[in-house]
């Protein structure tokens, strides 16, 4: 029997409402052929004068073991020398942004039992970023150096559709911004060369039903505050 969290959506409607970050996974393997037919559904992602700025690594056993685990080691080692390709943020963020980016930070962090200051526990929670949160499936998605600003907007496109596509066979995802904070490993793990900007890494798998992590869900800005409708 499927477990409730991981009944897979019938619509593009309820893969949209259903998708979010998802940070504790069962062991359960990926069948192959379901894992391809979610990356391959992404050549069909729209990108400008049909580029297809896309490049991706999909990673399951003993090389997501192995890439995660050098990463993890890295971070837990506070090994120097390791930034992003790219600034995610802009320095300083400003309001409303650092708001929403703090309450969704703390709120996580509320949800885990780890009070404000508490560095140890923080960082032994961080820690498990690295290794794709247990997910049996690993996705590291890098981008052509040269590509500008254009070809990152259809790469969002690209992501999403690999994001919906898992929620319709019955998985779960999360995208993982600090799998980029360590691009010269994965560049060196995977053999990919300095052409290649890492941009993100995305668990998948199926969600593990009951695991507190998994119940955050940040709340998000109404229609009225986003969107105008012109006649």
């Amino acid at each position: 029997m499927t477990d409730a969290i991981n009944k897979p959506a019938a619509d593009v409607f309820e893969a949209a409402r259903t998708r979010r970050s998802i940070r504790a996974y069962k062991p359960d393997a990926i069948p192959m052929q379901t894992l391809r037919d979610i990356v391959e559904l992404g050549r069909w992602a729209p990108s400008g004068s049909n580029i297809q700025p896309w490049r991706v690594h999909v990673l399951t056993g003993a090389t997501l073991k192995r890439v995660g685990g050098a990463i993890q080691k890295a971070f837990l080692t506070d090994e120097p020398g390791h930034q992003r390709d790219y600034n995610y943020y802009t320095d300083p963020i400003e309001e409303p942004y650092l708001a929403r980016r703090r309450a969704c930070g703390w709120g996580l962090y509320g949800t885990l039992g780890i009070g404000r200051g508490d560095h140890e526990k923080s960082k032994a929670y961080r820690a498990s970023n690295y290794v794709f949160f247990g997910a049996p499936a690993g996705l590291v998605l890098t981008i052509d150096r040269t590509l500008e600003i254009g070809s990152w907007f259809d790469y969002g496109l690209f992501a999403q559709t690999l994001m919906l596509a898992a929620r319709a066979r019955g998985l779960h995802t999360c995208a993982e911004a600090s799998i980029a904070s360590y691009p010269d490993i994965v560049r060196r793990e995977l053999g990919i060369s300095r052409d290649w900007t890492v941009m993100c890494g995305m668990a998948m798998g199926y969600a593990q039903p009951g695991a507190v992590v998994n119940t955050f869900q940040p709340s998000r800005i109404t229609l009225d505050e986003f969107a105008k409708f012109y006649e």
